[in-house]
């Protein structure tokens, strides 16, 4: 069944009719395939056929342009956003990014999947993104919607470097969300008010564990990541040192932890407590996994402390605030301390500097000081 300039329906043995368009291209008879007649109607296999007849005018072969463009789909489906976002998530893995940022990291990967994650990066608009980054605006999680634009962004940036796609579409989104007003972790950083809390940690009357892992926690200012999760093997009491692996720490790099006699104590009184596992603060129910990041903060709250006095990352506050204020340290010891990089690259460059001297004799101040406090 013709209708003109090559164009036809081919009706097939089994009842099927098929639009096709006859042309000749390099003196060559070759038939283009338009669609399924009625499924494809007369005016759109017209014009189906004058954008191919527009080709072969220009020496393009139309069928070889659908070719490549249905391998070009292919190709693109093959590179979907969860495929190029678990590629993306294992370098990050290889690089070893701290179990605390993959952990964040695959959070915010399942909350884009859930609604373009199927997409190839090529079609995902940023539009498409902020339709997602929406549902979580309204729920109130500012903070994590502009985490989870980052992440998506960090996606297709590997995705650009890789040659899959060529832009970001969470660039034209930074001004788009709203802006979460930043809240510092309840810290208590009066010296007398602290020393209460330092003699309440001694009269805690749940498990002996989560005490010393509250006393360590004040004594050296570390994340209570760091501190729940630390192992006996990263421990040299002879050296007097806690050696925190790049894995486990915020900015992944190393971290050595200076550590005085009172903490040597408080190590010795947890050895003793016959824990046969590799975690000085082991869950309740398996030696395997460390203590609940829960652990901690529900202790100051059973101890009369609600969030907004006082936080388990709190006691960092603590130790920065009235370490500066004593005056007797370098500003670069309290930090390198605390395990902060310095922002600016340029310093940075010029202070690679443990400052290991001065923090041991920080850290020895400040047990001290916390014992003077406590007995006050």
């Amino acid at each position: 069944m013709s209708d003109f300039e090559g164009l036809f329906v081919l009706v097939k043995p089994n009842g099927s009719r098929l639009w096709r368009f006859k042309y000749r291209l390099d003196g060559r008879e070759k038939l283009y395939s338009i669609g399924v007649y009625p499924d494809i109607s007369l005016a759109q296999a017209r014009k189906a056929k004058d954008d191919a007849r527009a080709k072969v005018a220009a020496g393009i072969d139309p069928s070889e342009v659908k070719q490549d463009e249905k391998r070009s789909r292919l190709e693109a489906m093959g590179h979907t956003f969860e495929k190029v976002g678990a590629s993306f998530l294992a370098n990050q893995k290889s690089e070893v990014k701290s179990s605390a940022t993959l952990a964040k990291t695959e959070y915010h990967l399942k909350l884009a999947n859930r609604d373009f994650g199927r997409k190839p990066v090529t079609e995902i608009t940023a539009p498409m993104i902020l339709k997602t980054l929406r549902k979580v605006e309204a729920k109130g999680n500012y903070e994590t919607a502009h985490r989870l634009r980052a992440r998506i962004g960090s996606v297709f940036r590997y995705a650009v470097a890789s040659g899959i796609a060529e832009t970001d579409p969470t660039y034209a989104l930074r001004d788009a969300l709203i802006r979460p007003i930043r809240v510092h972790r309840a810290a208590i950083i009066d010296p007398e008010a602290l020393g209460r809390l330092m003699a309440e940690i001694d009269e805690f009357d749940g498990q002996a564990a989560t005490r010393i892992a509250l006393k360590l926690l004040a004594m050296l200012a570390q994340r209570p990541g760091e501190v729940r999760n630390a192992k006996w093997e990263e421990f040299d009491l002879a050296e007097r040192i806690w050696s925190i692996p790049a894995a486990k720490m915020k900015m992944r790099r190393d971290h050595n932890v200076p550590l005085p006699d009172q903490a040597l104590v408080l190590l010795k009184q947890l050895r003793a407590m016959n824990n046969p596992g590799a975690y000085l603060f082991p869950s309740l129910r398996t030696w395997t996994r460390p203590m609940s990041e829960n652990t901690l903060n529900a202790a100051l709250r059973r101890m009369g402390y609600s969030g907004d006095e006082m936080t388990a990352h709190g006691f960092r506050a603590s130790f920065s605030t009235l370490a500066n204020e004593s005056g007797l340290w370098n500003p670069d010891a309290i930090e390198r301390a605390l395990a902060h990089v310095e922002k600016n690259e340029v310093r940075r460059a010029y202070a690679r500097g443990e400052h290991w001297d001065e923090r041991v004799k920080l850290a020895d101040w400040w047990a001290r000081y916390l014992d003077e406090l406590r007995s006050k």
